[in-house]
């Protein structure tokens, strides 16, 4: 894969809180369609690197590029226009809008950048057959279980078809079944769009469908990079 220019470039990238060193020094590449874990004891810094490439924090030194644009030197405004078009986020908790239906949720993004409603119904019809949940489109989240609203919040990650896909455990709140289940979407829909996925997990199953694990520790980077 590194013949291929890389959609994520992080060099040289600290955060401290307070006197709290976070993350020390810390460089690695994605390249298209790439599956990388981020792996390593809870307080190594995993979540804050995530929140960094997301462009939710900022590093205090270093820098994150993304297809090219160094995004950690953006102003508010850009950034959030960034991360709306060009990145895609699944949470542990799924954090869908529970007065929306699963449709309504994954459409959400598309219609906060303005794009036009045939597109937007194409587009939710779509992600709904691939994640299958085609006959649950009216459903709420509370009518949805547990590994459904994960299905509904991969979609949303996934509708306005982002270069950077990031996944914070995601599934850290699923039991083994759904969370193979996740896994395996995962791992078809990166492989067809050739989204570029970071996936923050302790899970070995969900390193497993990653090309490489990066290795965090006390905010350094120990493993392959």
């Amino acid at each position: 894969m590194s013949s291929v220019p890389p959609v994520l470039q992080v060099h040289a990238v600290s955060k401290r809180y307070g006197t709290r060193l976070v993350l020390d020094d810390v460089s690695f590449t994605v390249a298209p369609g790439e599956r990388v874990a981020l792996t390593g004891p809870s307080g190594s810094g995993k979540t804050t690197l995530l929140n960094c490439l997301g462009g939710v924090d900022r590093p205090d030194a270093g820098e994150i590029r993304l297809g090219g644009q160094t995004i950690n030197r953006l102003d508010s405004e850009a950034l959030a226009d960034l991360r709306r078009r060009r990145i895609g986020t699944i949470f542990q908790f799924f954090h869908l809008l529970p007065t929306l239906t699963a449709a309504e949720n994954i459409e959400l993004p598309l219609q906060l950048l303005g794009r036009p409603t045939a597109e937007r119904v194409r587009r939710v019809d779509t992600l709904l057959a691939q994640v299958g949940l085609a006959g649950r489109a009216g459903a709420l989240p509370s009518q949805l279980s547990g590994g459904e609203q994960q299905r509904v919040a991969v979609a949303r990650a996934l509708v306005h078809e982002p270069e950077l896909l990031l996944a914070d455990e995601p599934t850290g709140n699923l039991d083994s079944v759904n969370g193979a289940n996740i896994l395996d979407l995962l791992r078809a829909l990166t492989d067809q769009t050739r989204t570029a996925l970071v996936l923050v997990t302790h899970s070995d199953e969900a390193a497993a469908i990653c090309h490489r694990a990066l290795h965090l520790r006390d905010g350094r980077m120990t493993g392959p990079a």
